[in-house]
């Protein structure tokens, strides 16, 4: 066995709990390395570039929070970490620089908040993600807020399942829009519908097997399955349980559930989920996703009647707590208290009515954090990089916006819709593989000198017609990359790219306002990259 499934094998990692307390009165260079693994299960890192101090992950199913959870995590980075609080490619966020001696105190105030860090690391089912904007967007076919809560209650400190053979990441969606990379989870519901002539069944197809990192972009496939929301539930469970029981362990690259799928093929694993569950499934549905990719940043009309949402951008998903705090205060304000998170790292409030909206267009925090963000701007995503990750090879954030507001002010209004994803390691965190250009941290040998660069992958994209990232440049310096994407990015032409059943997306779906959709409730001139 290789050393973490022997870690797994002498003790849940759940079991670490009880040694916390003990840890914060020892300090942490008194942890051994396997307790070091198993705080992992708590969502709790100890990072090499900080030594002594932890990140911790909290987990956010479907990304739903509140103002009080909000200003509960600014009073916890503040009193407790470096006053940086990161929102995940995940709809997660994580917090900074924690102490070992300090985390009992913040554990007390995360539960006093309702909110836990509980199983956000290790092998065990990752923060389960849905559409930002389930339950509010007009288009949805269904809201699938209730499936995944359903799954995280299941899942939460329930040892049945912190022993899977390697994480395992689920979406689930009802959204037509594409706004989660649904091809990159090892299980993904996606909304689909049967035509039974005089009426619709609308319900989910199932897809497995998609991963980014451990040999990067396989798209996850179809199982052949619809499921109704009744059924959604199990079949999940069910194919949690094959996977646990059944998934390879050896070797930690290779013991996703993508690895299981191929030695099995989705015929096999489709009839083992049938005879667990003893009976006889439906075979897939029509696909409803749309052909583009929004992100449901910006100002959009609700089902609920004079009600809208706004989705602000987060500048590479880093926010300061006392920034948080006056998000917090937004919602509370011109909503209900209400925030969601969106992978494409942005914060959406919702329940605004419409005597409100132009009020808030105005707040001075709706400048920095925009929902009418440049092209470049809104598509830039980035993962946690070197300052705090062990594993990134680039410090990728700071990077990323240098490299944005280079490219934004010689290029500027000619720039077209787009996404700029950057990945400080090939584990992929920021989704750098299914962006239309992705950046993959390195180090290369220039001049005779070692020096920070990137890979420069372009065409990625998951949807009805996901594609893998064609690599076209390797061992880019960091310090030509703006010169280079300046040659890149004016005729990068996503509607010719980005092509769904052999025909070319239609002008304009693929376009970074969302006008398209017919509800969004203003067209201001976009906002540049702040300052």
């Amino acid at each position: 066995m290789n050393k973490i499934e022997v870690i797994k094998s002498e003790r849940d990692g759940l079991t670490v709990r009880d040694m916390i307390a003990h840890y914060a009165e020892a300090g942490w260079e008194a942890i051994p390395e396997d307790d070091i693994q198993r705080l992992k299960w708590y969502g709790l890192f100890l990072r090499n570039p900080t030594p002594g101090h932890f990140m911790l992950r909290v987990r956010l199913p479907g990304g739903q929070t509140t103002s009080a959870q909000l200003d509960a995590l600014a009073d916890i980075a503040l009193q407790y970490g470096n006053g940086v609080v990161d929102v995940t490619t995940r709809q997660q966020v994580q917090l900074r620089h924690l102490t070992i001696g300090h985390v009992p105190s913040v554990f007390s105030k995360l539960e006093e908040a309702g909110l836990t860090s509980l199983q956000t690391g290790m092998d065990t089912v990752r923060n389960i993600m849905t559409c930002p904007v389930a339950g509010l967007n007009p288009n949805e076919l269904l809201d699938g807020t209730d499936i995944v809560r359903a799954i995280n209650h299941e899942v939460l400190g329930n040892p049945a399942y912190t022993n899977l053979p390697r994480k395992c990441n689920i979406a689930v969606t009802g959204c037509p829009d594409n706004c989660l990379h649904t091809e990159t989870q090892d299980i993904a519901l996606v909304p689909a519908y049967h035509d039974l002539g005089h009426d619709k069944c609308y319900g989910y197809n199932v897809l497995v097997g998609g991963k980014l990192g451990s040999g990067g972009y396989r798209i996850a496939g179809s199982l052949d399955m619809f499921v109704n929301p009744a059924e959604a539930f199990e079949v999940c469970r069910t194919l949690l349980h094959i996977y646990r029981d059944h998934g390879p362990r050896e070797n930690r690259t290779q013991a996703r559930l993508a690895f299981l799928v191929e030695a099995w093929g989705e015929a096999r694993l489709r009839h083992e989920v049938e005879r667990l569950v003893g009976r006889t499934l439906p075979t897939a549905g029509v696909d409803a996703r749309g052909a583009a990719e929004r992100d449901h940043i910006g100002i959009f009309r609700q089902k609920q009647r004079g009600m809208n949402y706004v989705g602000l951008k987060v500048l590479v998903g880093r926010v300061k707590a006392a920034d948080l705090r006056s998000i917090a205060a937004l919602a509370v304000r011109y909503g209900n208290g209400e925030v969601r998170l969106s992978p494409a790292q942005a914060f959406v409030i919702p329940h605004i009515n419409d005597r409100l909206v132009g009020e808030l267009a105005e707040e001075p925090l709706v400048k920095q954090f925009a929902y009418n963000p440049s092209a470049l701007y809104k598509g830039l995503v980035s993962c946690v990089g070197s300052d705090y990750c062990n594993l990134a090879v680039i410090e990728t954030k700071s990077r990323a916006v240098e490299t944005a507001r280079v490219l934004e002010r010689k290029l500027g209004d000619t720039l077209k819709p787009i996404t700029l994803h950057w990945s400080g390691c090939p584990a992929g965190c920021g989704n750098h593989l299914v962006a239309d250009i992705g950046l993959l941290g390195k180090k290369a040998k220039v001049g005779g000198k070692v020096v920070d660069a990137v890979d420069v992958f372009v065409g990625g994209r998951s949807g009805p017609d996901p594609k893998l990232a064609t690599k076209i440049m390797e061992d880019v310096p960091c310090d030509r990359l703006p010169a280079v994407l300046e040659m890149i990015m004016p005729y990068h032409t996503r509607e010719k790219m980005h092509r769904v059943r052999g025909k070319a997306v239609p002008k304009g779906t693929g376009a970074s306002k969302s006008t398209a959709s017919g509800n969004e409730t203003t067209g201001l001139t976009p906002q540049p990259l702040p300052a």
